[in-house]
């Protein structure tokens, strides 16, 4: 196995423990272990990424000389919004209801959209094994969704959130994989944080967020998950996930949603006493053999 190819494997990996454990990071932010509330959802989505606009402001103003056509432009504008800005906004309001482990296993729809939108916008081509593995994934995520059905804890609204979030996520992928070839992994993230980085701060602005900062006793506190959020799981992540897909594919970029829900599951249930079944157990096993299968060299 090449070298990239070990690294990729590497990446996916330690971005599903980075994003994994971005769930229970929301939830802090909006509430301390006890239930108490600090930011609301939209407060923390806005937060995140004013905080994230800000850390890559500097390289991307820099960087404004690389955007040199209005196709461009538009493509960093798309992985902007549709792959950061809104889903930030779409999963915080998704936590209000669900589970941190659950909103994890939705998260997983992503490479279904990634094959939908690659096949049918940009012609990509999609092997049987792509299409088999991920079929066996789905089924495991069928499981530890239809665990949740079961027990009563689905709110369809939510769940519609997280569904869209996962569209645009996928619609992001393409779109740097397909548009924004000429520009490496630091520079899409950081033109791309850049572009959303003045709305954010306007939301975070009119929202209350700034006023909770400083009235709230339990603040900063919420302010200081934010900013790992941020900072690690938003800004760091995204440059080492624009690597992954201009080395492999943005269908093997987007295996990373299959593994997130076992780290989201395994913290939740330490960290937030959630419950594990053995319908979980067993989605999570039938999902990594199928991401396996998906991602298996010739």
């Amino acid at each position: 196995m090449e070298k990239k190819s070990i690294l990729s494997w590497f990446l996916l990996v330690l971005l599903s423990i980075v994003w994994g454990s971005s769930f229970i990071l929301m939830l802090r932010g909006m509430q301390t272990e006890d239930g108490t509330p600090i930011y609301s959802d939209v407060q923390v989505g806005a937060l995140r990424m004013t905080i994230a606009g800000l850390v890559m402001f500097p390289f991307g103003i820099f960087l404004l000389k690389k955007i040199k056509s209005i196709r461009l432009f538009f493509a960093l504008l798309i992985v902007g919004t549709c792959g950061n800005f809104i889903p930030a906004f779409l999963f915080t309001y998704a936590e209000t209801e669900l589970s941190s482990g659950l909103t994890g296993m939705l998260n997983s729809f992503t490479s279904f959209f990634t094959i939908i939108i690659g096949y049918t916008v940009f012609k990509q081509a999609v092997s049987k094994r792509q299409v088999y593995g991920l079929l066996i994934a789905f089924a495991g995520i069928c499981l530890l969704v239809g665990s949740s059905v079961l027990d009563g804890t689905i709110s369809w609204p939510h769940i519609g959130a997280v569904v869209l979030a996962t569209v645009m996520y996928a619609t992001s992928l393409n779109t740097i994989k397909y548009e924004c070839q000429s520009l490496r992994s630091l520079e899409i993230t950081a033109l791309a944080f850049t572009l959303v980085s003045l709305p954010a701060l306007a939301v975070s602005y009119f929202s209350g967020a700034f006023t909770v900062m400083t009235k709230n006793v339990n603040g900063y506190t919420g302010l200081g998950y934010i900013a790992i959020l941020s900072v690690v799981g938003t800004c760091i992540a995204v440059i080492l996930f624009n690597r992954i897909i201009a080395w492999k594919s943005a269908v093997f970029a987007s295996s990373v949603t299959y593994l997130i829900p076992i780290v989201a599951i395994i913290l939740g249930c330490y960290l937030n006493a959630e419950t594990i079944q053995w319908q979980q157990i067993l989605g999570m096993v039938v999902i990594i053999g199928g991401v396996a299968l998906a991602n298996r060299q010739k």
